[in-house]
C-alpha cells in the first residue's frame, strides 16, 4: 500500500511513495504526533537526481526489517530539499556542525520539538569503510531516545542556539566602495586557483560559475590580466571535459576527480543556466568561439530535453538508467563501432576524438571527453566530427533515458530565464527569445498568486508552498534580463513588483535579508543564507537586482538596501572569493561605474535600431539600457521626460543621476559609452 507521500507532487517524494516506511511529509501532522508520542523524529533530506539517495532508497528504505524498525521507534519525514531549501539549510547547519561534513541523502534525528541532536549523510545497509550500518545507528539512537531522552533534549538546546541566523557585519557604506577589496579578492583566488586543470579545489570538483563571472567582470573594470587567466583556464577545460555532455550539450552536477574527467552524471537546471550563461558572457568578451558553441549546445539541451509544452523548465535529469550510474552517458568502443562500422574511418576518429579505450575511464567504459590540443580544430567543429557526433547522439536517443525530474521551481527558473533572454539578444536568436518569453508568462501565471506574492515549485498544473528571497531575487534578475532584450513595460513592472515584496517581507533588522518571508511557517530559527552554494545567495542577488532596479528608476530605497548589506559583506568576500562569488560581481557593479542609457525614437526607424545596437554591443555588466517609442508613455522613470529636439531618434548616457548631452547617431553613442566620469552633469 503507497504511503501518505503518494499524495505530494515532488517526484523525489513519490519516488517513496510505496516504501514500508510509514513517511509523511513534513507538515503539523508529523510533528504533532511526535511531540503527542514522545518520539524523536527521523528526517530524510534528498532530491530527485541524487544517486546517493537511490542507492540508500533501494539498501534502507525499501528494506522491511529496516522499515518496521523506524515505523516502531521514530516518526519518519521525508523532504525535498529543492522544494524546501529553509529546512535543507536549517538542518545541513546542524549536521555539518555535528560531523564536519554535509551532502545528500541527508539522514538527521530531531526531538519531537524538532531540534537536530544527530546526523550524517549517507549510510549502508551493513557497516563498511568505517561507517555503520543503518540499522545499526537507528537501533543506537532508538536507545538512547529511550534512557536518555532528557538529557538529548538538554543537548539538543545547545545546538539549537547556534543555528541562529547570521547576522551580516556592520560597517560604513563607504567599505563596500574600496577597489582595493576586489583586487584582493582576484589574489585569493589566484593562491587557491588550480592552474593545471583550472578551477579551484580537489576531488569532488565543482563548476564554480559565481567567482568566474566576478573574474569576468573585474577584467571588464580593470582590464587586469591574472583574472581573465583564470577564467579561460577554467571555461576551456570544462567545456572539453567529462564534465561537459560531449554529444547531448549541457553540464553535469560535478567531477569525482580533479581533472574534471568522470562526472557524477546528474543534470541540474541551475547549472546549465549558470554555465550557459558565463560561457555567453566570456564570448561576448573574448570572441573565443569554443564559449560560443558550448553555451548554444547547453541552451539547445534545456530547450529540448529540459523545458515543459506550457514554458517552465524542468528541474534536473537522473544520473542513473536502468538502475546504473552513467549508463545513459558512456561508450566502449564495442557500442561505437556498432554505429560507425567495424574498421571504418569515422570508428577511428571517434575512438581518437573521445578518447575511447577498452579498459575505459568509468567502470570499464569510457566517458567522453576532448583533448586540450583539440582546442583550435573543435572551434569550427570539422565535418567528420559532426557526422560522428550525429550519428552517435541518434544511436545514445535509443537507449533508456535518464528519469527526469519535471517540477518547475521558481528560483532555478529565473536563473535560465535571464542565460535564455541575453542569449537571445547577444546571438539574435528569435527563438531562444520565445522561449524566455514563454517561461516568463509561465512563471508568472502559474507561480503568482493575485496577491502579487510567488510560490516556489509547480507540478502537473498544482503550485505550491510560499515562495523564498531566491525565488523572488532570481527571477527578478532573468525578468530585468528579459525587459533588456525585449523592452517591454511588463516585465520591468513584474520585476519591480517582485522586489517590493522583498523590501517589504524579507528586510534582517540590521541590514541584508531572511531567506524566508516574515509570514512564513514558524521553523526552529528563521534560514538565513548569506554564501553562495549551488545556486547565488539570495542576499547577494537581492543586491544586484536591486541595483539594477535603481539604475532603471532612480529611487535610492533600492540603491541604498543593496549597498547597506554590500557594505557589510565586501571584507568577507574578499577573503573567500570562491564561496562569496556573487557578492563579488555585486561589488564590481558598485565599482562599475553604473551606465545608464536612454533611448526614445520609433521602434521600426533605422537609426533607432542603429542606437540600440550600438548601446548593447558586446559583453557590458555595469549597464541597463531603456527604450521607449516617441509619443508614448513608460514606467521606466529613467525614460522619463526624454524628448528628442528633432525628429530623429536619441540617446541619454547617464551615471548615478548626471548624463551627457543626447546623441543621434550610433557612432555618437559609442563614444558616450566610453566619455570620462568629467563629463558627466546633474540634470
Amino acid at each position: 500500500m503507497p504511503n501518505r507521500l503518494a499524495y505530494e507532487t515532488s517526484p523525489y517524494l513519490l519516488q517513496h511513495a510505496h516504501n514500508p516506511v510509514d513517511w509523511y511529509p513534513w507538515g503539523e501532522e508529523a510533528l504533532a504526533r511526535a511531540r503527542a508520542e514522545n518520539r524523536p523524529i527521523f528526517l530524510s533530506v534528498g532530491y530527485a537526481a541524487c544517486h546517493w539517495c537511490h542507492v540508500m532508497e533501494r539498501e534502507s528504505f525499501e528494506d522491511e526489517d529496516t522499515a518496521a524498525l523506524l515505523n516502531q521507534a521514530f516518526v519518519s519525514i521525508k523532504v525535498d530539499r529543492e522544494e524546501r531549501p529553509d529546512l535543507d539549510a536549517i538542518y545541513m547547519q546542524a549536521v555539518v556542525a555535528m560531523t564536519g561534513r554535509g551532502g545528500w541523502p541527508m539522514s538527521v534525528w530531531l526531538t519531537p520539538q524538532a531540534v537536530p541532536f544527530f546526523g550524517g549523510t549517507y549510510f549502508p545497509d551493513r557497516p563498511r569503510q568505517r561507517l555503520p550500518s543503518f540499522r545499526q545507528v537507528l537501533e543506537a539512537v532508538a536507545e538512547a531516545w529511550r534512557n536518555h531522552s532528557q538529557e538529548i533534549t538538554a543537548s539538543a538546546d545547545d545546538t539549537l542556539a547556534r543555528l541562529a541566523p547570521v547576522r551580516i557585519p556592520a560597517a560604513p557604506a563607504e567599505t563596500a566602495l574600496d577597489p582595493e577589496k576586489a583586487a584582493e579578492a582576484v589574489r585569493r583566488a589566484a593562491t587557491t586557483f588550480d592552474w593545471t586543470n583550472g578551477g579551484w579545489g580537489e576531488a569532488p570538483k565543482f563548476p564554480q560559475p559565481m567567482p568566474v563571472e566576478s573574474l569576468l567582470r573585474h577584467h571588464v573594470r580593470t582590464g587586469e590580466p591574472t583574472s581573465i587567466r583564470m577564467v579561460h583556464a577554467t571555461l576551456r577545460a570544462m567545456a572539453l571535459s567529462g564534465l561537459c555532455d560531449q554529444l547531448g550539450g549541457g553540464f553535469h552536477r560535478y567531477a569525482t576527480d580533479a581533472v574534471w574527467l568522470v562526472p557524477h552524471f546528474e543534470k541540474m537546471l541551475y547549472d546549465n543556466a549558470q554555465l550557459a550563461r558565463v560561457y555567453l558572457h566570456a564570448w561576448q568578451l573574448t570572441g573565443e568561439p569554443l564559449y560560443r558553441r558550448t553555451a548554444v549546445e547547453t541552451l539547445d539541451y534545456v530547450a529540448g530535453e529540459m523545458t515543459h509544452p506550457q514554458g517552465g523548465f524542468f528541474s534536473s535529469q537522473d544520473a542513473d538508467s536502468e538502475g546504473e550510474e552513467g549508463r545513459y552517458f558512456v561508450w566502449t568502443p564495442a557500442q561505437v563501432e556498432a554505429v560507425l562500422g567495424r574498421d571504418s574511418d569515422l570508428s577511428h576518429l571517434a575512438v581518437a576524438a573521445f578518447g575511447i579505450t577498452e579498459q575505459g575511464n568509468f567502470e570499464g567504459s569510457t566517458v567522453l571527453h576532448l583533448p586540450s590540443d583539440w582546442v583550435e580544430v573543435l572551434d569550427g567543429w570539422p565535418a567528420e566530427i559532426r557526422e560522428v557526433r550525429t550519428h552517435l547522439l541518434a544511436a545514445r536517443e535509443e537507449r533508456v533515458k535518464p528519469a527526469r525530474d519535471e517540477k518547475v521551481l521558481t528560483a532555478w527558473n529565473g536563473l535560465m530565464l535571464a542565460a535564455f533572454a541575453e542569449a537571445a539578444l547577444a546571438l539574435d536568436r528569435a527563438d531562444y527569445r520565445e522561449t524566455a518569453e514563454r517561461n516568463a508568462d509561465f512563471v508568472l501565471r502559474e507561480l503568482r498568486t493575485a496577491e502579487g506574492r510567488l510560490l516556489r515549485s509547480w507540478k502537473d498544473g498544482s503550485a505550491r508552498i510560499a515562495a523564498y528571497l531566491q525565488d523572488y531575487t532570481h527571477l527578478a534578475d532573468g525578468l530585468l534580463a528579459l525587459y533588456q532584450l525585449s523592452f517591454e513595460d511588463r516585465w520591468f513592472e513584474a520585476a519591480r513588483d517582485l522586489l517590493d515584496v522583498v523590501l517589504t517581507h524579507f528586510p534582517a533588522p540590521e541590514g541584508g535579508f531572511f531567506d524566508t518571508p516574515d509570514d512564513h511557517e514558524a521553523l526552529i530559527t528563521r534560514p538565513r543564507d548569506l554564501q553562495d552554494n549551488a545556486v547565488p545567495s539570495g542576499n547577494a542577488m537581492a543586491a544586484q537586482v536591486l541595483l539594477r532596479l535603481a539604475a532603471l528608476t532612480g529611487q535610492s530605497r533600492y540603491s541604498d538596501a543593496a549597498e547597506g548589506a554590500l557594505a557589510g559583506m565586501a571584507g568577507m568576500a574578499a577573503q573567500h572569493p570562491v564561496g562569496f562569488g556573487q557578492w563579488l560581481a555585486v561589488l564590481e557593479l558598485v565599482l562599475g561605474p553604473r551606465i545608464e542609457v536612454a533611448v526614445v525614437g520609433e521602434g521600426e526607424d533605422p537609426g533607432t535600431r542603429a542606437l540600440l545596437q550600438a548601446a548593447r554591443e558586446g559583453f557590458r555588466p555595469f549597464q541597463v539600457t531603456a527604450f521607449r517609442n516617441r509619443g508614448s508613455g513608460s514606467p521606466v522613470p529613467l525614460l522619463a521626460g526624454r524628448k528628442p529636439s528633432s525628429g530623429a531618434p536619441a540617446a541619454w548616457v547617464c551615471t548615478d543621476g548626471r548624463c551627457l548631452a543626447p546623441v543621434t547617431t550610433a557612432d555618437a553613442l559609442r563614444q558616450a559609452l566610453l566619455a570620462p566620469a568629467t563629463e558627466f552633469v546633474s540634470e
